[in-house]
C-alpha cells in the first residue's frame, strides 16, 4: 500500500502531514496482476502495463464527469492516492474479470483496475486475494528507453517487489497525467499511453530528483523507509 507526496501544497493529496481530509474515510485504487504458475509476466511490461491501467482508469468515460465511478474516483484523488496490487490465477482471476473495471494488456502481463473502495470495505473477491507472491523477473534483456517516449525512472536504491513497484509506477503516471497542459494530455491519450518504466542509472538518479520533473515519495507503510523517492516521472511535455 503507498501513501504517497509530490511537492506539498496547501489542501494536496500530497501534504505530508495529516490534514483535516485524511480524518475523513480513505480509499484506494485496487489492481489485480494475472499471474499464472506456469507462465507469469515480465517484471518491467508489468510495472508498464500497471502504469497504463492507472491512466486509462483516470481518463475512462465512466471516472469523469458525471460517470458511474466518478464519485468514487473524486473522493479517491482529493486525498493520497493509495494504490495496492494482488495477484490473481486461474478462478480467482475469472472471479476478479466479473467485477465493474478495466483490464489492461501489455506484451505478457494482464493488469485489471477496479474504480477506488474505501480502505477497509474491499469487495470480498479482491480482499482475499495476497499481495505478496509477486516477485517477478525479465527473462529477457530490458532494451533503453526511446527518449521521445514518456519514462516512469525507479530509484535505483530501493529493492522493491513487482507488486510494490508496480503501484508506484502507477503514482508517477498519475503525476506525470496531473502534471501535462491539456494539449499534451490529449496526444498522450490519443496514442494509448505510451511509456517505459526503467531504473535510473545510480550516477543519473540526483539530477532526476533536482530536475524539477514530478516525484513520487512513499509513506512507508510497506518495504521501504518513509518519504523514499521511489519514481521520477519523465514526460517529454514536462521538461
Amino acid at each position: 500500500m503507498s501513501n504517497d507526496q509530490t511537492t506539498p501544497v496547501p489542501d494536496s493529496p500530497f501534504r505530508p502531514d495529516p490534514g483535516a481530509r485524511d480524518e475523513a474515510p480513505q480509499f484506494v485504487l485496487p489492481l489485480v496482476v494475472r499471474i499464472e504458475r506456469a507462465a507469469p509476466p515480465a517484471r518491467t511490461d508489468a510495472l508498464e502495463t500497471a502504469a497504463r491501467a492507472v491512466l486509462v482508469m483516470l481518463t475512462d468515460e465512466r471516472s469523469v464527469g458525471e460517470g458511474e465511478w466518478a464519485r468514487a474516483m473524486r473522493d479517491w484523488q482529493d486525498a493520497r492516492i493509495r494504490k495496492v496490487v494482488r495477484r490473481a490465477r486461474g478462478a480467482e482471476w475469472r472471479r476478479a474479470e466479473a467485477l465493474p473495471g478495466i483490464t489492461v494488456t501489455g506484451k505478457s502481463a494482464e493488469v485489471r483496475v477496479f474504480p477506488p473502495v474505501p480502505l477497509d470495505g474491499w469487495p470480498k473477491d479482491l480482499a482475499r486475494l495476497q499481495v505478496s507472491g509477486t516477485d517477478l523477473d525479465d527473462p529477457d534483456p530490458v532494451p533503453p528507453a526511446d527518449p521521445a517516449t514518456p519514462v516512469l525512472w525507479l530509484n535505483p536504491d530501493l529493492g522493491m517487489s513487482a507488486g510494490k513497484a508496480m503501484a508506484q509506477a502507477g503514482h508517477g503516471a498519475q503525476l506525470a497525467w496531473w502534471g501535462l497542459p491539456d494539449e499534451a494530455r490529449a496526444a498522450w491519450h490519443a496514442a494509448g499511453f505510451p511509456l517505459a518504466v526503467r531504473t535510473a542509472g545510480p550516477a543519473d538518479w540526483p539530477a532526476l530528483v533536482a530536475g524539477g520533473l514530478p516525484t513520487v515519495r512513499d509513506a512507508g507503510y510497506t518495504e521501504i523507509a518513509p518519504g523514499s523517492c521511489t519514481v521520477v516521472a519523465d514526460h517529454p511535455a514536462l521538461r
